[in-house]
């Protein structure tokens, strides 16, 4: 049986050596499968997995798991996209040339257009800074989403995603920022990153919006717009 020991933290659970055993055994078993190991070496290593130490109704039953693992191994899980976050950004419809000169007339008609905020998205990864736009949609997303479970999970996401100092996809933030986040993120909200993406919004716009003004593949969409006007014409 489990037992309780009191710390001065509070309660602490403490499973009897067979239980930690047992999770142990289930946990190498979880990391087998996640790394292709072969599951039924894993189980005929652990102790008292031999057969001769097994029932005959523990034996059919882990060979019902073993079939079940060997299901698992073959379809693995795949990460699910998720709206423009996604880590490839999805096709968009070809922009009109009236559309992509507008582009140019302020950083705000190109961040309203989906087809603009594609192109740029793919000029910042050449600038090794897509982080910036990937950042700023996901707030975007966490503003219209209304379920107070899902606003947690995802303000948590996008906490260690893009917040935090350990992430290779941290956006730059300064101090003042960064501490006002730590506070809202105890009670988490929709607008919990407002600050911080007006201030990602501010550094796109005066930092990487000029150059992709500049940039050969902007100007090669309004070379192709001229041409399809002249064509028209």
């Amino acid at each position: 049986m489990a037992s309780e020991r009191w710390g001065k933290e509070g309660t602490e659970f403490c499973p009897n050596p067979e239980s930690e055993m047992s999770l142990a055994v289930s946990l190498t078993l979880v990391r087998g499968l996640a790394g292709g190991v072969d599951l039924e070496a894993i189980t005929d290593a652990a102790p008292g997995a031999k057969e001769g130490s097994r029932s005959p109704g523990e034996s059919q039953g882990n060979e019902e798991r073993r079939r079940a693992w060997r299901a698992s191994r073959e379809s693995r899980l795949q990460p699910l996209p998720s709206c423009e976050v996604c880590a490839t950004p999805t096709p968009t419809p070809t922009p009109t040339p009236e559309e992509v000169r507008s582009w140019a007339q302020s950083f705000d008609k190109l961040m309203h257009s989906p087809a603009g905020r594609s192109v740029f998205r793919e000029f910042l990864r050449t600038e090794y800074s897509e982080e910036n736009m990937l950042f700023w949609l996901a707030c975007e997303e966490l503003k219209a989403e209304a379920n107070q479970h899902v606003v947690d999970e995802k303000a948590r996401l996008i906490y260690e995603d893009y917040v935090s100092i350990l992430s290779p996809k941290e956006v730059s933030l300064d101090s003042r920022v960064r501490e006002g986040i730590n506070k809202k993120m105890q009670e988490p909200s929709a607008h919990t990153f407002d600050d911080a993406q007006l201030q990602i919004y501010t550094l796109m716009h005066r930092d990487s919006y000029p150059r992709f003004l500049s940039s050969p593949a902007y100007r090669a969409l309004l070379l192709q717009g001229a041409s399809q006007s002249s064509s028209e014409a």
